[in-house]
């Protein structure tokens, strides 16, 4: 085909182009409107003269960036509206967890424990054998008053400055202390004379370790946060036969809801050596808690993370220095711990006594110097490394 220029007599000639026939839809029909055939002959609609040049239409990177512009922000909008939820479902639970004013001693700088490279709670447990909750919006009296309670149980929960490990070390309620002010009794009366402070300075008198933050945990709590997880595993070495109103358990791994891991917890009397051997209990069960908290079915779970954040205002209360966001940067500081990096154990133990009819437990000062030093220096492991604990959580038999 030629064409000619306007002023000029040299043809021109046009560079011939393949015509290439469109390939058939799957419809099987033509992109120029055709028969069907593909060939493009011009019978459809007209547009197509079996002549003109059919290029295939490719994706166009608009397009392309625009889809994935949109997917991003779908996927945005669903993980940002579930973050938000998770955030804004935190910050109720922290709001729902009740502060305790003047929880720690106002002390002269010279009278206070200097700090260790850690950080250090003491966990005061208050069980008062009711249905009712002793800490948290509903309790009948608040758990801090003073002479409203005596305390259950003492610990000493120390924090790792790297976070690799923790250590809950159980003061038997029955140890023989000074309590400042008033001279000699038993650990738990300092909480009933003077509340979480005095309680706070006994305890950093007794093992010159400072006290950084306190928190005061009420045992039948526990029984709502336990079915909130799904119950606990709780292993038991070997047969124990039931007592009283204590239940009995065979050897072996028990699945535990939250009104039988309180039953388990709470029993004392039938126990050989007490106290002593109930906060074994209490530290079996922590043990077994922790482990299903920080277990991946709990998180993956939005029914029992729902459940988990709500009962633990009912659970815990905490001292008033122990802000919303301190809370937040404890919690994402232990997402790296497990429940197997958690040591437990007792306040070496020096024997038992009476003094003016009271049965007391004594504390065995020397060896439980090096552990108050390590605790101090922020150097459990190593304490450990030379003084292996035996693991007896749980092992316990009720007097026969």
């Amino acid at each position: 085909m030629t064409d000619t220029h306007p002023g000029s007599e040299t043809p021109v000639t046009a560079p011939e182009v393949p015509v290439t026939a469109p390939e058939p839809t799957a419809a099987g029909t033509g992109t120029d409107g055709g028969s069907g055939d593909g060939t493009g002959d011009g019978t459809g609609d007209g547009t197509g003269d079996g002549t003109t040049p059919v290029h295939h239409a490719r994706p166009r990177p608009r397009r392309r960036r625009r889809v994935l512009l949109w997917s991003l922000i779908a996927v945005l909008l669903l993980t940002g509206t579930g973050a938000g939820y998770l955030y804004w479902r935190a910050d109720r639970a922290a709001d729902a967890i009740d502060r305790i004013p003047d929880a720690l001693p106002e002390l002269p700088a010279d009278q206070q424990p200097k700090a260790t490279g850690g950080q250090t709670f003491l966990l005061v447990g208050v069980d008062t054998r009711a249905d009712v909750p002793t800490t948290g919006d509903d309790a009948e009296a608040p758990a801090w008053q003073t002479g409203a309670s005596r305390s259950d149980t003492m610990m000493l929960l120390h924090l790792a400055a790297d976070r690799k490990d923790a250590t809950v070390v159980s003061l038997a309620r029955d140890t023989w202390v000074d309590v400042p002010g008033h001279g000699k009794a038993k650990l738990n009366a300092a909480y009933s004379w003077g509340g979480p402070a005095l309680a706070v300075r006994t305890v950093q008198d007794l093992t010159g370790v400072r006290v950084d933050h306190l928190a005061a945990i009420d045992w039948n709590g526990f029984r709502a946060l336990t079915d909130a997880v799904g119950g606990v595993d709780i292993t038991v070495p070997r047969d124990v036969p039931g007592r009283a109103d204590a239940p009995a358990y065979r050897a072996g791994t028990h699945r535990m809801n939250g009104a039988e891991a309180l039953a388990y917890v709470r029993e004392r009397k039938g126990l050989p050596r007490g106290d002593l051997d109930r906060t074994k209990r209490q530290q079996n069960f922590l043990r077994a808690l922790m482990t299903r908290v920080l277990s991946g079915d709990t998180f993956s779970s939005p029914s029992r993370m729902s459940g988990l954040l709500d009962a633990i205002g009912g659970v815990v209360s905490v001292d008033d220095k122990l802000t919303n966001r301190g809370l937040y940067d404890l919690a994402w500081s232990l997402r790296g711990l497990r429940g197997s990096h958690v040591n437990f154990m007792n306040a070496p133990f020096g024997g038992f006594d009476s003094v003016d009819g009271q049965s007391v437990v004594l504390l065995d000062r020397k060896r439980a110097a090096p552990l108050w030093q390590a605790i101090r220096d922020d150097d459990v492991a190593g304490y450990l490394e030379a003084h292996p604990p035996s693991d007896e959580l749980g092992t316990t038999d009720p007097v026969r």
